[in-house]
């Protein structure tokens, strides 16, 4: 299946079934391929060809998914922007993706962008005669998906058709996704756990799909899942842990709900069950990575799940556990988490040296670590290198320290992530102030909030004489870390 035709394919077979909807509008099948060959025609006219790509600065939002479409069927390239994002890290984007065109919300967000802008509002409805047909089998990547690495400095991957369309139809089967199936979508559309989970694959198995236009809301989630009938929804850790802490007065209708997807993030085996037995559906865990076109283990839908495990292999992927050198170790063993499969990342944009570090002999090193079990369950045990997990979200501490190192009273910082009940951790800032200097905290608040989205921003700055260091001389997050938890209990 290629999705750049697969509106056409819905309206042919289907054309007055439901296929989109949000708080403002709700699209049928046909009225789907009308608005994309619109859109399509509106990007077309203002240059957007094959091999072109297109930012999409967009809350979630049914326009959001008719890009999409309108992109591929010209043979270009969708990079998702985070809404939240700082001038300075949206230009980063632009300029490293080579975007030609950025989509907004409205004028006003557009910001000092060099890039050509198109306010969402101003996009067609209307299609012009003759309809250009779907551009298939197009060599350009389908997404460019940005992912923070190691270094501090965010990095386009690169999926193209044949990972998307592996993933989505991996997830349909191993979801058990049909035509009666209805998915809510809660998670943002700069993710590619919102777009492939959430968007391709309920619309590539006939289902339909509702957007949560609104910010997350506990108190008023529960009401929109009695209103628009979902059968599933992805989300992430933190909002199951909002939603298990509800009152107990709160007893909703979820009937018509068959599951829930749990991903992005470590989940607790006592937060599924918990969560299971009040609200009478399953909480599916899943582990993947954007490298991997977002899924790359699932717990089954219909036989065993394991709590505390993020199940099995998606069909048509391979997982083993190696140790340093490469060698794959015994079942029950820990060691790095390596994937295979049609899901696997064309790579990173113009990062070929990093491409060829990260995939070896076909094979994807997440830089995860855990072991499988005799049945071949994954469980994760930890990560590698220093990645922070904020609600879902990967934050690289190197970024942060690079932007506080940016202040001329820091000699030095190290961030870390400190264990958060909400929000699983959040980010914690170590500075070491240059000689006879005094570090402001505030000042640091500041420059942070120019340079960092705000989940990336620390909660706290905490001055310290000097930052530890090993051996070696590089800083010794591990005792920091320890140093901090043992700090944080005396408190």
């Amino acid at each position: 299946m290629n999705f750049a035709s697969l509106p056409d394919r819905r309206a042919d077979l289907d054309p007055h079934g439901s296929a989109v909807a949000d708080g403002r509008q709700s699209l049928t099948n046909a009225q789907l391929l009308h608005r994309v060959r619109a859109a399509a025609r509106h990007l077309k006219d203002l240059g957007i060809g094959p091999g072109d790509v297109v930012a999409l600065k967009l809350t979630n939002r049914v326009e959001f998914v008719l890009l999409l479409f309108a992109a591929w069927r010209l043979g270009a390239t969708i990079t998702p922007v985070n809404p939240s994002m700082t001038d300075v890290e949206v230009a980063r984007q632009l300029d490293d993706s080579g975007a030609r065109l950025l989509v907004v919300e409205n004028e006003a967000a557009v910001g000092a962008n060099s890039v050509a802008t198109l306010a969402v509002g101003e996009l067609s409805e209307e299609a012009v005669e003759p309809n250009q047909a779907p551009h298939l089998n197009s060599p350009a990547p389908a997404l460019l998906i940005y992912t923070s690495g190691t270094t501090g400095v965010p990095k386009g991957v690169m999926l193209d058709h044949a990972n998307i369309d592996a993933m989505a139809e991996m997830g349909r089967e191993s979801l058990e996704v049909g035509p009666a199936d209805r998915c809510l979508l809660i998670l943002p559309l700069f993710h590619v756990n919102g777009i492939v989970v959430s968007i391709l694959t309920p619309l590539l198995a006939g289902a339909s799909v509702v957007i949560a236009g609104r910010r997350f809301d506990p108190q008023s989630f529960f009401d929109l899942v009695e209103q628009e009938r979902p059968t599933f929804f992805s989300a992430v850790p933190t909002i199951y842990s909002m939603l298990a802490a509800l009152p107990e007065d709160v007893q909703p209708d979820t009937s018509s709900l068959r599951f829930a997807v749990c991903g992005a993030a470590p989940a607790s085996a006592e937060l599924l069950t918990r969560f299971e037995a009040r609200y009478g559906f399953p909480l599916i865990e899943g582990y993947g990575l954007s490298e991997g076109t977002c899924g790359s283990t699932i717990n089954p839908v219909a036989g065993p799940r394991r709590a505390g495990t993020v199940g099995l292999p998606f069909p048509g992927q391979e997982i083993r556990i190696v140790d340093a050198d490469g060698v794959e170790v015994a079942p029950g063993m820990d060691g790095e988490v390596v994937v295979r499969g049609a899901n696997v990342m064309r790579g990173y944009l113009g990062r070929p040296g990093e491409t060829a570090r990260v995939i070896v002999d076909g094979w994807l090193h997440t830089g995860d670590v855990g072991h499988l079990d005799a049945d071949g369950y994954l469980t994760l045990v930890g990560r590698s290198k220093d990645m922070i997990i904020r609600g879902g979200e990967n934050i690289y501490p190197k970024e942060i320290e690079d932007v506080l190192a940016g202040d001329p009273s820091v000699l030095e910082a190290a961030v870390i992530g400190a264990p958060d009940e909400k929000w699983g951790e959040v980010v914690v800032a170590y500075v070491q102030p240059r000689p006879g200097v005094t570090v402001d905290p505030t000042a640091l608040t500041a420059l942070c909030a120019g340079s960092l989205t705000g989940y990336k921003r620390p909660t706290s700055y905490i001055v310290v004489e000097a930052i530890p260091k090993n051996a070696v001389g590089k800083i010794d997050k591990a005792s920091l870390r320890a140093a901090h938890t043992s700090a944080s209990a005396r408190s």
